[in-house]
């Protein structure tokens, strides 16, 4: 995960303005993420109306990203009275704490694949001593540091992480007053991943099934992945918002994931860590036209993560699926 931290961050664009909320359908709202220099990722954030307050699905990294959470809550004089997380990554899921000290009935419902990260030998503690070490070296840059310092302070609220409402299993789910068809993947980017579809606004939120300029494979199941993908696309959505990125039609959804298809057939055979990722470059090039630091950012995460994939049997060690 470090590794990976660092080469998003070296790939990093210039800040952009803090964006507003966006409304994307009646009553749905995107705070998008962002990728800041020297920094992790934060993930979008999608925020429903609800009956009983706001419905907040992921919570990004960064105190700036959930500050923006906050203060449209503040702004719309409504109590946050749920929280999802799509997956346990920590750029979907820091901000859970202190959301929940601003509002500390709201509930938090995600999968239980958290505890697996969480156990003695899951990818989060694994990762936690090597965070330290790098804490203790003097050279690494303030915003590094930071970074690092982000992570440890999550680890030492790990309960934040943890559901109050474990969802193992699709479901159509009432939530804060508001009714969702929840769909629990059978791994992908991690062991379980939350996505939902909203059937008043045909909306699907699909966390980090999609993202942009790369997959990420750290924790996934990149079969199981292609698996979840088309089941979203079985779904009647109109609009899909992924993890990382601007909202998607359905023609771009069915897009990237022929791009992501075709990616994982690359990956699996022979051809050149390269070549792979020339293909993948060229296959979500109308995603990110005219964006240079994104189309350098493709080629080299997707060229990383073709070599990252055969180095481990062709899945992410922290799959275990066949």
């Amino acid at each position: 995960m470090l590794a990976a931290l660092a080469l998003a961050a070296a790939l990093a664009a210039d800040p952009p303005p803090t964006p507003p909320a966006r409304e994307i359908a009646h009553g749905v709202r995107l705070l998008p993420g962002g990728f800041l220099p020297g920094r992790g990722p934060d993930g979008n954030t999608i925020v429903f109306d609800a009956p009983d307050g706001l419905v907040v699905v992921d919570t990004g990294r960064h105190a700036w990203h959930s500050d923006a959470i906050l203060a449209f809550a503040h702004a719309r004089g409504r109590p946050i009275a749920a929280i999802l997380n799509t997956h346990w990554h920590l750029d979907h899921s820091s901000g859970n704490g202190r959301l929940k000290a601003a509002f500390p009935n709201a509930r938090l419902y995600t999968t239980s694949a958290i505890d697996s990260a969480l156990a003695e030998e899951g990818f989060l503690v694994r990762n936690l001593d090597a965070a330290r070490a790098m804490l203790a070296d003097a050279g690494i840059p303030d915003s590094q540091r930071q970074e690092v310092q982000i992570f440890i302070d999550t680890m030492n609220e790990r309960q934040m992480l943890r559901a109050d409402a474990a969802i193992d299993y699709s479901q159509r789910r009432n939530i804060a007053g508001r009714r969702f068809d929840l769909h629990v993947t059978d791994g992908a980017v991690t062991a379980a991943d939350l996505w939902l579809y909203d059937r008043h606004t045909h909306l699907a939120v699909i966390g980090d099934l999609v993202t942009f300029p790369a997959p990420f494979f750290e924790t996934a199941c990149p079969e199981r992945w292609r698996a979840a993908l088309d089941d979203v696309w079985a779904t009647p959505f109109r609009v899909a918002i992924p993890g990382h990125g601007e909202p998607m039609t359905r023609a771009q959804f069915d897009a990237w994931r022929s791009a992501y298809n075709a990616f994982i057939d690359c990956a699996r055979g022979e051809t050149q860590p390269a070549q792979c990722a020339a293909a993948w470059g060229a296959n979500i090039a109308p995603f990110i036209a005219g964006d240079e630091r994104a189309q350098r950012a493709a080629l080299q995460m997707s060229e990383y993560y073709v070599t990252f994939l055969r180095a481990n049997g062709g899945k992410s060690p922290d799959c275990a699926a066949s």
